[in-house]
This record gives C-alpha cells, structure tokens and sequence, in this order.
C-alpha cells in the first residue's frame, strides 16, 4: 500500500507554490510532502529539517528521483531561522510544519512509540538525547507525572495512573511499552477500558510530548517560521490534537489582530495600523470523507494556514 501524507493537496493548493521559489519542510519525516513540494519546483530550492537522522537518510533517497534542488538537515524546526540565517538565507517562500508523528516511527517497534507494541521505553524522535520515556517513567516525581499526564494527555485519571506507576517501579523497573499498558489499564474502570480507543493513547502521547519537548519546540518553531516569512510567503501548519491546534489558532490569531480604533476619534486612512498577515481560511481545514476513510490518521488533521502579505 503506497502511503499518503495527511492533507497532502491541501497543503500543495495553500503554499501556493511558486516554481523558483524558496520552501522549508520543517518536519521531513519519510518526505511524502516534501516529495510533492519539491516536484512543483524549476529552479527553486527545498530544504527539509528532522531530528531523526533516520527520516534524513531515507528521504534523502526519496527526493533524488525527483530533483538535486533539496537540502536536507538533521535540526528541530525550532531552530530553523538559525540554521537559515547562517547559510545566508533570510526569507524563504513557504514553509510546511506537519506535527504528527511519522507512521515509521510509529511502525517501527524499536522506537516505543506505539502500545501497539512490545517494546523499551523509548519514544525519542532525536536518538542522541539522553531523555526517553523509561527515564520520566521510572525516574520523575509523582507531582510531575501528573502533571504530564494531566496536561499533556488530558487524562482523567492520571492519579490512578500515577499512583499504579509509583507502586509498580518501587517494586522493580517499568521497562517496556506492554509493562506500562498493562499498569495503565490496570488503573482504569471496567466502563473506561470497554469504550471505543486504547486505553493507554493519553498517557502515551503526554509521555511522548514530554520526552520531547513538543509544545515548547512548537511555540519556538513557529516564531522562527513566522521570522523567515517573506511577502506573499504562506505557512502551513497541520497539527493533530488539540494542544497544538490551540497553541497554533493563538499565535496566528495575535499576528492578524490590530488594535482597535476608537470611531470617535476622527483618523486619516493612511494612519489606520492593518496586519501585515492574514489567514487562509477562518476555519482549519480538514481532510475529506474519502481521505478519512483511506487514512484513519487524517480524521484529527487540521491545517491552518497563514499569508504573509
């Protein structure tokens, strides 16, 4: 089965891609968008930033059928202006950040990304970090765990959760990713482990998010893309809870509003303060019925674009 990237003409369609143009994939990930990025360019150029040294070697066989106009780069996407700036870049066309976790990751039972599977505690997306999810696991105070769980999984019973960890892990080492579903579903009522879902999907993504700073790295990230926006330039971002998707609506939101005039106050138009950005679409746009069905991962996608004017 040939895998699809979520919202993948979506984002062709909003970058609104100009053939000698300057575009950033900021999360390569095995370089499905990057891949349809890179086909509609002439002479322009793509770069593509992942953490994951694996996404870089594998994508870099990917976009070589297509073109030599790409540079890829092993960075977070925080650090994207940076990295830029240095090569002596300072503006860039279009960029793309697709915040879920890439399906190898995922697939790959080594990387312990999935309750899916048996697996070390891992869930880094750098594997040169020292943080993994056995160390927040067996090594963080319970005040903090819960506050993961809490914040981060908008889990409701994260004090069972947390109380079933500290027990578990006084007695011997919570190792792998079935030790921990099994703690976790042992910590949840018989009505809660019969609903629709895996038990264990809160506590793994607040374990995840933890393990690599994903909010913080998203909030820095789009501060740096919004920095290397030129005119015209458009970013998207799609982003797959809600976490992110409020911290992305916010942030765009600050950049569109302006402050409000006084209509008693008698003012030439020259003087009116308008945005330099505008959105897209008022409302994220979602995946179709079609891509929903083909894709479970496209039913909590929403992208949100925003044009540098």
């Amino acid at each position: 089965m040939i895998h699809k990237s979520v919202l993948l003409d979506e984002v062709i369609d909003n970058l609104a891609i100009k053939e000698n143009g300057i575009y950033i994939d900021g999360t390569l990930g095995r370089a499905g968008h990057a891949k349809a990025i890179l086909s509609h360019l002439k002479n322009g150029h793509l770069y593509g930033f992942d953490k994951d040294q694996q996404a870089i070697n594998e994508s870099q066989i990917i976009l070589s059928d297509i073109s030599s106009n790409f540079t890829l780069i092993n960075s977070d996407f925080k650090d994207m202006s940076t990295v830029m700036n240095k090569m002596g870049i300072n503006q860039v066309d279009g960029i793309l950040l697709d915040l879920g976790v890439s399906s190898p990751q995922f697939d790959d039972p080594s990387r312990g990304f999935s309750y899916r599977y048996d697996a070390y505690l891992d869930m880094r997306m750098d594997q040169n970090q020292a943080l993994s999810a056995y160390e927040v696991v067996n090594t963080y105070q319970p005040k903090k765990l819960l506050e993961i769980l809490y914040e981060y999984g908008e889990e409701k019973f994260a004090k069972n959760i947390v109380r079933k960890i500290v027990n578990s892990r006084a007695i011997k080492e919570i190792k792998t990713t079935f030790e921990l579903v099994e703690i976790i579903k042992d910590s949840l009522p018989a009505k809660e482990l019969n609903k629709k879902g895996h038990p264990a999907k809160k506590t793994f993504q607040a374990l995840r998010i933890e393990v690599n700073q994903e909010l913080e790295s998203l909030k820095q990230g789009l501060v740096s893309a919004i920095d290397l926006l030129a005119r015209d330039g458009r970013l998207c971002v799609i982003s797959f809870h809600s976490l992110e998707d409020r911290i992305v609506k916010n942030m765009f939101k600050d950049l569109i509003e302006v402050d409000k005039l006084d209509k008693r106050i008698p003012i030439l138009p020259k003087d009116i303060k308008t945005s330099e950005f505008e959105l897209i679409s008022k409302k994220p746009i979602v995946a179709s019925k079609i891509e929903c069905l083909e894709n479970n991962r496209a039913h909590s996608a929403k992208l949100r674009v925003l044009h540098r004017l």
